[in-house]
């Protein structure tokens, strides 16, 4: 077997699955290696699939503008599968005075960076939509953001990227890079060896470990992100929805069945036993807060509760692009929870970034170099 591809990407996430169809639409051959027996095994088959600007780090927001503008609306039609992209608007809630402090200054740094973000009041939220509780006093409202299906996208990288000619391979974690002549060429694997002109970490958490056997750390740690799933109800509403706080979000999907994410404030005390389990305490948190936002599901049965872990950048945002120390070496990781709704400007940007060198967005603020002590 020819273990030798333009470019090894480390990670069969939406991130690898992405940068892998948009370097093979390029014309680069490109070698996929996923740890797991399965595509979109960690973080992008256990998200709440939003496809939002309002929220994010100004570092962050141009990625996340750009893909909703060039690319969601014709990603469907792009992979030839439903990726249940909907742009009906992100209202972020806020019960009382210090939530509404939040949501004004995201709101202000959102607006300083060109988007349209502006905060209501709770009438006006249950004007828009009226299914939400008394609780709800104030929100920032984004038209333009959204929610996608993130399995189904990911697939639809994976098939559309298999079908360019990139090789994937499962059950094959990688666990040391190694340079050859000062250029990063190789990724070795527990049983086998794969080298290229240029290697992609996507990899998630584990991204750190590889890094680390080249001489670079990624200061990032685990951070465990609960959700749950209802059966189907009728349809109510098709915003995604947000907290000042960021302590609950969910949609309702195209099925009918609501998709919630939350928290506890204990998820660093769950124990651990090497999985993403789900904890005892965090899903009647979450149905408490639905039950409080959302009175009229309150009789709404839980199908399933899932959890995964999440990359979690010390400063909160990605870690994309080259590593100046490393030639040859690319990072895509770090993404703190939120990197579903960017992942298709992500794996495009970077694609570009090293076919020629550039890119349509500036990616210099999400540089691994950040990190570097300043003189």
């Amino acid at each position: 077997m020819n273990n030798h591809a333009d470019v090894i990407i480390v990670g069969a996430g939406v991130i690898g699955c992405a940068a892998a169809y948009y370097l093979a639409k390029a014309g680069s051959s490109v070698i996929v290696l996923e740890g797991s027996d399965h595509i979109g095994n960690g973080g992008s088959s256990r998200n709440g699939g939003g496809v939002r600007q309002s929220g994010r780090d100004p570092r962050e927001l141009p990625l996340a503008i750009y893909g909703i503008q060039t690319l969601w609306p014709t990603l469907s039609e792009e992979l030839e599968v439903d990726c249940e992209y909907h742009q009906d608007g992100n209202l972020r809630l806020g019960k009382n005075e210090a939530h509404a402090k939040i949501l004004t200054d995201l709101a202000d740094r959102a607006i300083a960076c060109g988007l349209d973000v502006r905060i209501i009041d709770g009438e006006e939220v249950r004007q828009m939509n009226p299914y939400l509780s008394q609780e709800v006093t104030v929100a920032s409202w984004c038209p333009t953001d959204g929610h996608a299906n993130p399995l189904t996208t990911t697939l639809g990288y994976y098939k559309m990227a298999r079908r360019m000619g990139v090789r994937f391979l499962t059950g094959e974690k990688a666990v040391q890079l190694r340079t050859i002549r000062g250029k990063l060429r190789q990724v070795m694997t527990e049983q086998n060896v794969y080298e290229g002109d240029q290697v992609l970490l996507a990899a998630g958490l584990h991204s750190r470990a590889l890094a680390g056997t080249v001489g670079i750390d990624i200061p990032m740690t685990t951070s465990l992100l609960e959700a749950l799933v209802t059966e189907a109800q009728p349809h109510l509403f098709d915003q995604m929805l947000g907290t000042a706080e960021a302590d609950f979000y969910g949609h309702q999907t195209k099925h009918g069945s609501f998709v919630f994410g939350g928290s506890s404030g204990l998820e660093p005390y769950n124990k651990d036993n090497g999985t993403p389990v789900t904890s005892s305490i965090t899903a009647p948190c979450i149905c408490r807060g639905i039950i409080k936002y959302f009175p009229d599901l309150k009789d709404a049965k839980i199908v399933r509760t899932w959890a995964g872990w999440s990359d979690k950048s010390a400063d909160g945002v990605p870690v994309l692009g080259a590593v100046e120390e490393v030639p040859g070496l690319y990072l895509a990781c770090a993404f703190t929870g939120h990197g579903f709704g960017i992942s298709p400007a992500v794996g495009e940007q970077l694609a570009k970034l090293m076919l020629t060198g550039k890119t349509d967005v500036d990616l210099s603020p999400l540089h691994y170099d950040r990190f570097k002590a300043k003189i």
